[in-house]
C-alpha cells in the first residue's frame, strides 16, 4: 500500500506495460509509462493517433482486457473514497464491476459504440444511478433528466423516451458524458470527450466539467488530440508517442518552453483562429520535418463557372415525430428547411454551426442517404432527386462521403484491403495487379503503413480508422467529396497532413468539397467560402474572409467567440452553472415556416433577416 498522506495522488500510474496480441508476435501498446493524477487537478494526455494515450485510459478501468490487452507490468494506483490506495491492476473483476461509472467515470470516444442501441437514453442513464445510488425509478428519472439539461440537450424529456440512433453525434455525445458525470465520480476519464461538439456546446461542457471540478474536488484525466483545449483547461500535460512517454510538465511549460523535438511538432501542427487573415485561398499547414507543402491553385467559382459543380435549391429534409396509441404523425422535425448554395469546381465550401442544426443531414440529403421532402440538387447538371436507384448508383461514383464515425462506417469484419478495394470493384474500375497497386498508392496518401492492409478496423485507432474511410472514399476519383467531420477524430499532427492532403488532392484533380465540420481554425484554413446553419438554415453564407473577419449575423459572432485559444496564459474558459436552452427544431404537423428572405451586405455575403 502507499503511504496515506494528504499529498498522495488519486491516481498513480507505475510503469505500466500494455501488450496485445498480434499476427507476427506481442504488439506493445503502451511501454514503461509512469504519471500521476492529483485530487481536483486536470491531467492532459495528448500525442498522436496509436500514441498509446487511449490504451492508458482503458487499463485503468481494465477495459483494456475487453479489448485483447492484457497489462504485463505496472502498478495501478487509486484512492477511493477515505480508503488507503489500492491497486486496479490486481484487483478482482466483482470490484472493478463496483469503481466504474461510480468512482470512476470515463467518457467514450465514439459515442455511438459507447450507447446500447437497444436502450433508450433514458434507460442507459438511471441503470447506474439506481446500481450505484439506490436511487427509486422516479428519482433516477429526475436525475437523468437534470443531467441532460445540464449537458444542453435540446428537449431532454423527448430525448429520455429515444434510442441512440435518433440522436446526431454530437447529440450522443452529450449523453455520454452525462451518464459519465452521473454519480458525481472522484476521477473522470475523459477520451476525447468534445470531439462531436461544435465550439459553443463544446465550451460549456468543458465550463461544467471545470465547475464540478471545484465543487467536488474530481480529478480528470483528459485524453485530446485539441491543443487549444489542452491550453484552456489542463494543469499538467503529459506528451506520448509510440507507447511512450516524451515528456511532461506545468502546461504553461509545455506551450512555451517545450523540450522535446515531437512536442514542438505537435504545437507547430495546430492551425490557429486568425492565422488566414488577409489571405485569399486556403494554405497548407507547414509541418516541422515533413516536405513543403504544394500551394492549392485558386478555385473556379461557382459564378463564372459555366455551371457548378453542385447546385442546391430549396432543399428542405423534415423527419416525423409519431405519438399517441395509434402512431399517428403528430409534429415533424424540421431538420433541413429551405437551404441553397452553389459549390463550384475545386472549391471548398465549409458548412458550420451547432450540433444538430441540420449540417449532417443536409450532406445526405444531397447524397440521397435520406429522401428530402422537396428542393432540387443538380450534380455537374444532372437531377440527383429525379434519378431512380440504378442512375442514382452511377452518379455516386461522383460523390463520396467520409462520415463523421469511422468506426460505424466501416466493416467489422472486413480487412482494410478489401474495404478499400471494394468501391473499385464495384465501378469496376481496376482488376488483379493494378488493384493492388492502387490500394498500396491509397494507403501511402492517407499515410498508412501497407501492412494495415491485413487488418481489421477494431485494431486500429479512431484517427487511423479515419484515414482508411478518407481512402476509400479518394479511390473512385469522385468530382465531389462530402467531408462530414472527417478531421475530427484526427490528432493534430495527423490531421495537418491529412488536410494538406486534401488540398493537395484539390488542386491536382479539381475536386470539390462540402467540409462539414466544428472546428473554426480548421474551417478557416481550408475553406473558400464558408455557411453558417442553425435551426436548418443558413443564417449567413460568404466567403471565408466574410465570415471570420466580418460577420454580420449574431449566431456566427457567437460561434466565433467560443473558439478556445492555444495559448495557456490566454484562458477564456468559464464555469456555467446555467444552460441556455436550444430553441426546438420540432413544429406541429402542417407548420408553414416562412421562406428565408437573405440581404446581400456585401458581394456574395448573405445575411438571414426573418430568422
Amino acid at each position: 500500500m502507499l503511504d496515506r498522506t494528504p499529498q498522495q495522488p488519486l491516481v498513480s500510474i507505475e510503469n505500466l506495460r500494455v501488450e496485445f496480441d498480434g499476427e507476427s508476435g506481442p504488439i506493445v501498446g503502451v511501454k514503461d509509462v509512469s504519471f500521476t493524477v492529483n485530487p481536483g487537478e486536470t491531467v492532459c494526455v495528448v500525442g498522436e493517433s496509436g500514441s498509446g494515450k487511449s490504451v492508458t485510459s482503458l487499463s485503468l478501468l481494465r477495459l483494456v482486457e475487453f479489448g485483447g490487452g492484457r497489462i504485463v507490468s505496472g502498478r495501478l494506483w487509486f484512492r477511493p473514497g477515505e480508503g488507503e490506495a489500492v491497486d486496479l491492476a490486481r484487483m478482482p473483476a466483482e470490484r472493478m464491476t463496483e469503481l466504474r461509472g461510480d468512482r470512476i467515470g470515463m467518457i467514450f470516444q465514439e459515442p455511438m459504440t459507447a450507447l446500447n442501441p437497444v436502450f433508450t437514453i433514458g434507460r442507459q442513464l438511471t441503470d447506474g444511478l439506481r446500481s450505484h445510488r439506490g436511487l427509486s425509478a422516479a428519482e433516477a428519472d429526475a436525475r437523468a433528466l437534470e443531467l441532460l439539461r445540464e449537458v444542453r440537450l435540446p428537449e431532454p424529456e423527448r430525448r429520455l423516451k429515444q434510442y441512440p440512433h435518433e440522436l446526431s453525434g454530437g447529440m450522443r455525445q452529450r449523453v455520454v458524458i452525462a451518464m459519465a458525470m452521473a454519480c458525481r465520480p472522484q476521477l473522470l476519464i475523459a477520451d476525447e470527450p468534445t470531439t462531436a461538439l461544435d465550439v459553443t456546446i463544446q465550451a460549456e461542457i468543458l465550463g461544467l466539467i471545470k465547475r464540478l471540478k471545484r465543487e467536488t474536488g474530481m480529478a480528470v484525466l483528459f485524453i485530446t488530440h485539441d491543443m487549444a483545449v489542452v491550453a484552456q483547461l489542463a494543469d499538467r500535460v503529459v506528451v506520448m508517442r509510440h507507447g511512450e512517454k516524451v515528456e511532461e510538465g506545468p502546461v504553461e511549460r509545455i506551450f512555451a518552453e517545450p523540450q522535446a523535438e515531437y512536442t514542438r511538432a505537435l504545437l507547430a501542427s495546430v492551425p490557429k483562429l486568425g492565422e488566414m487573415r488577409g489571405k485569399a485561398a486556403p494554405e497548407p499547414l507547414r509541418i516541422p520535418g515533413a516536405p513543403e507543402p504544394a500551394a492549392p491553385r485558386p478555385a473556379e467559382r461557382s459564378g463564372t463557372a459555366p455551371h457548378p459543380v453542385l447546385s442546391v435549391r430549396g432543399l428542405t429534409t423534415r423527419f416525423p415525430v409519431k405519438g399517441g396509441v395509434l402512431r399517428r404523425v403528430v409534429a415533424n422535425v424540421h431538420a433541413v428547411e429551405n437551404v441553397s448554395f452553389d459549390l463550384g469546381h475545386g472549391e471548398t465550401l465549409a458548412l458550420v454551426g451547432e450540433s444538430g442544426c441540420g449540417k449532417s443531414t443536409t450532406a445526405r440529403s444531397i447524397l440521397r442517404l435520406v429522401e428530402p421532402t422537396s428542393g432540387d440538387v443538380v450534380m455537374d447538371g444532372q437531377d440527383i432527386l429525379g434519378l431512380d436507384a440504378g442512375g442514382l448508383r452511377r452518379a455516386r461514383r461522383n460523390m463520396q462521403m467520409v462520415f463523421q464515425d469511422p468506426f460505424a462506417s466501416l466493416n467489422p469484419f472486413m480487412r482494410l484491403r478489401k474495404q478499400v478495394a471494394e468501391p473499385l470493384l464495384n465501378f469496376d474500375l481496376a482488376r488483379g495487379s493494378e488493384l493492388e497497386d492502387r490500394i498500396a498508392f491509397l494507403f501511402d496518401r492517407v499515410g498508412l503503413p501497407r501492412d494495415f492492409m491485413r487488418r481489421f478496423p477494431h485494431e486500429l485507432s479512431g484517427g487511423q480508422r479515419q484515414r482508411v474511410a478518407i481512402a476509400r472514399a479518394l479511390s473512385v476519383n469522385p468530382k465531389l467529396i462530402i467531408a462530414d467531420e472527417a478531421v475530427s477524430a484526427l490528432d493534430v499532427s495527423v490531421q495537418a497532413q491529412v488536410l494538406n492532403l486534401l488540398m493537395e488532392l484539390q488542386a491536382e484533380f479539381g475536386l470539390s468539397y462540402l467540409f462539414i465540420s466544428h472546428d473554426m481554425a480548421v474551417v478557416e484554413r481550408v475553406s473558400h467560402r464558408v455557411g453558417v446553419m442553425y435551426l436548418g438554415r443558413i443564417v449567413e453564407i460568404g466567403s471565408r474572409a466574410d465570415i471570420f473577419e466580418d460577420p454580420r449575423h449574431a449566431y456566427t459572432r457567437t460561434l466565433l467567440a467560443g473558439v478556445p485559444i492555444a495559448d495557456p496564459t490566454k484562458r477564456t474558459l468559464k464555469e456555467s452553472a446555467e444552460f441556455k436552452p436550444l430553441p426546438s427544431p420540432v413544429f406541429p404537423v402542417g407548420e408553414v415556416r416562412a421562406d428565408p428572405v437573405y440581404e446581400e451586405v456585401a458581394p456574395g455575403h448573405f445575411v438571414l433577416r426573418n430568422d
